[in-house]
């Protein structure tokens, strides 16, 4: 066996820390959305939520969270690494300061424009009566997340960088905690008082995001870092940071013209189609997060890092280890998502209000939406690699792409497929834009190690092919436990993940995948220690 590289033991430790505390808050999203689903089944209120959350995650992919996080990263990771603590310090609190101010009035216009806006994203919710308006009163509740959520995301970005993952990966556990006590609390007790249901659920949002900043506070003070009010415009690291956003934001711009697309389409796709999208999606943000989400974040600083060194073989290692990562644990987890979409859906979500027909609709959906999985992980390490070698403009080009070849597959597919044209248009779309990534950063990198990694993705798809065999046996009995006892259900669904799980992993460790080959080494090493 090779010996277990310095950058692939760093990536992989990282990355377990924070996919424990993903995997956590995931488990919690899921919680919520079976919340949701008791509650309000698929239809007018979910629906209507599901639009009215969709607007301030919108601004916040926009100008917080997406943009922000890569492009302070980038410039706080380098000030970390070549100026003083107090210069570093300086620059964190000026950040927090310009991002509160500027977030906050962009909240204000957006509760004023509150109207326009819904009827500009889902036209079709029109139609029903009394659907536009809840969506409306719903998006003036929960913009001000955007403002929390956005600082959580500077905060994170302090404290990955120096060395804390594990505290900003849980914060968004408390999100979901947030939301699923305070919304379903208020969901009950709103009511009383002549509101919605479903308007607890929307102050729920907004319980979550403050505890998400909150709860990373003590971490950040426990460093050493005392927040100083200034706004300085003029200082050159924010100056920095938002020409490093420019970019950022017009290639996000495009990602977020493409959900804008799909959702003014499944509006128009009739009762339910918002809903049956949301929750599969959901479902498919478990690998994402635990996988494309979480070695994303290890590597970013790490990437950024040697970049500022003028690391280029590191650099490339980097890439190489990460997205083998990340192929050895999204194409299992597609295969099992395509094979087991039903029973999944079924055992976590037809409950209450969530009917058969609901869980046929939204399994059909995840299956399409798991072809892409692998895609949209990876290019979750893809984009970051850029930022870091200073070449921004390459993922703007490619979400641009993306959104030409989703408005032509859409259209292509509507009128057939409905609101599975969308989760078809969002896999291929994906796919197209890693194709495109990867092409051009080789290019700008001056040849990644591509024959290892095609190397190693010969071994999973192998050891997948092993996988696919257990589950399809498994199709034979799973439909008619599907109607017993949920005991039964639970005990037959996760025995079959656990031994095609176990199939795959033996399958990859003995065709000699180095990845694989650490991560037993690490969890044996745990076990024997215990």
């Amino acid at each position: 066996m090779q010996s277990e590289s310095p950058t692939k033991a760093k990536i992989g430790r990282s990355a377990a820390v924070i996919g424990i505390a993903v995997l956590c808050s995931r488990l919690l999203g899921l919680v919520r959305e079976q919340v949701f689903a008791g509650l309000f089944g698929a239809g007018f209120a979910y629906d209507s939520f599901v639009v009215a959350f969709r607007i301030p995650n919108l601004l916040r992919d926009l100008f917080g969270e997406g943009a922000l996080s890569a492009a302070f990263v980038t410039v706080f990771s380098d000030y970390n690494t070549r100026k003083s603590l107090d210069q570093t310090w300086q620059l964190a609190s000026n950040i927090l300061s310009f991002f509160a101010v500027a977030l906050s009035l962009i909240v204000l216009l957006g509760i004023f424009c509150a109207a326009p806006l819904v009827d500009l994203l889902a036209p079709g919710f029109a139609l029903t009566a009394g659907k536009s308006e809840l969506t409306v009163t719903l998006t003036r509740i929960m913009l001000p997340f955007l403002v929390c959520i956005s600082l959580a995301a500077v905060v994170m970005g302090i404290l990955n960088t120096k060395g804390r993952f594990f505290v900003p990966a849980i914060a968004s556990s408390f999100f979901n905690l947030g939301s699923i006590i305070g919304g379903t609390s208020l969901a009950y007790i709103l009511p009383e008082y002549g509101y919605p249901a479903i308007a607890g659920m929307a102050c729920g949002t907004l319980i979550g995001g403050l505890l998400q900043l909150a709860v990373q506070i003590p971490s950040l003070y426990r460093l050493g870092f005392r927040y100083k009010p200034q706004l300085r415009i003029t200082d050159p690291g924010l100056l920095r940071v938002l020409k490093l956003m420019v970019p950022a934001t017009i290639g996000l711009s495009a990602t977020q013209l493409n959900i804008f697309i799909n959702t003014s389409f499944a509006a128009s796709c009739g009762q339910g189609a918002v809903s049956w999208l949301n929750y599969a999606f959901r479902l498919v943000q478990l690998p994402i997060g635990l996988f494309g989400v979480a070695l994303s974040i290890a590597m970013l600083p790490l990437l950024a890092q040697q970049a500022s060194l003028k690391k280029i073989d590191e650099m490339k290692e980097t890439m190489t280890s990460s997205l083998t990562m990340v192929f050895a644990l999204t194409l299992p987890a597609t295969f099992g998502l395509i094979f087991l979409s039903r029973p999944i859906i079924m055992l976590i979500f037809e409950h209450g209000a969530f009917t058969a027909a609901d869980t046929m609709a939204t399994a059909q959906t995840l299956g399409l939406y798991a072809v892409g999985l692998f895609a949209y992980s990876a290019n979750k390490i893809l984009v970051p690699a850029f930022y870091a070698i200073n070449k921004t403009k390459y993922p703007v080009i490619a979400s641009f792409i993306a959104v030409a070849c989703n408005l032509i597959i859409i259209n292509l597919t509507i009128d057939q497929f409905q609101h599975l044209a969308i989760a078809l248009s969002t896999s291929v779309t994906m796919i197209l834009n890693f194709i495109f990534l990867l092409t051009v950063l080789n290019r700008e990198m001056k040849g990644l190690p591509l024959a290892q990694l095609i190397k190693n993705l010969a071994k999973i798809l192998c050891a997948c092919l092993f996988l696919s065999l257990i589950l399809f046996l498994a199709d034979s009995y799973l439909p008619s436990l599907l109607s017993s006892h949920i005991s039964l259900q639970i005990t037959s669904l996760f025995a079959t993940i656990i031994l095609a799980t176990g199939t795959y992993g033996i399958c990859l460790h003995f065709l000699g995948l180095e990845e694989m080959q650490l991560i037993t080494k690490k969890v044996l090493g745990r076990f024997k220690r215990s």
